[in-house]
């Protein structure tokens, strides 16, 4: 090797070594004791009635470099807490939740939209009642920073989306009890 071929050689090696390095996507747990599933509907023409899911387990993939991201989410139906026991029994029936036969609903996400850094909007597929439709989450806050109690990366994001009940068929009592559900999440996922 001449002298010059040494000189290009070494430079692009030291350019190798210092070029930035590419971050990877990192995968995220939902953390299930701060990430909730709400969803509220009319009742009667009298108010709007507001319950949630107490048990929801999933995953986010984050690459924050890149701005991709997936979601994926599981939540346990019979985890329903409208308030009141009786009611949340009556809700998991077949006219309504059918937990004994789909004891859990799901949302992938197909694809996630970013502006200025940040996660705008999350499509994806939910399925309830065995019976899968498309959905858009709007994200109206996020945030990716450390967790302050755990030491580790986090994400926090709120979304929402609305749905018509008896698209998954569970519409009865429609339209007496509002068909539109707004489901709104609150989620919490930590660095695995």
């Amino acid at each position: 090797m001449n002298l010059v071929t040494r000189r290009l050689a070494a430079a692009v090696l030291a350019m190798g070594l210092v070029a930035p390095a590419f971050a990877a996507p990192v995968t995220y747990a939902i953390d299930p004791t701060h990430t909730f599933p709400r969803f509220s509907y009319n009742h009667l023409g009298l108010s709007t009635q507001l319950s949630r899911f107490n048990q929801t387990t999933g995953t986010v993939v984050y690459d924050k470099a890149q701005q991709t991201a997936s979601v994926d989410v599981v939540i346990d139906m019979k985890s329903v807490d409208t308030g009141f026991a009786t009611f949340n029994e009556h809700i998991q029936g077949a006219d309504f939740l059918d937990t004994a036969k789909y004891p859990t609903a799901t949302f992938k996400s197909t694809r996630v939209t970013f502006k200025d850094g940040t996660p705008t909007a999350i499509d994806g597929n939910l399925t309830i009642k065995g019976i899968t439709r498309p959905a858009t989450l709007q994200v109206t806050r996020f945030v990716n920073t450390a967790h302050p109690m755990q030491k580790k990366d986090a994400i926090g994001a709120d979304a929402t989306t609305t749905i018509k009940r008896s698209d998954f068929n569970a519409g009865q009592y429609v339209p007496a009890v509002g068909d539109e559900l707004t489901i709104s999440i609150a989620l919490e996922a930590v660095q695995q």
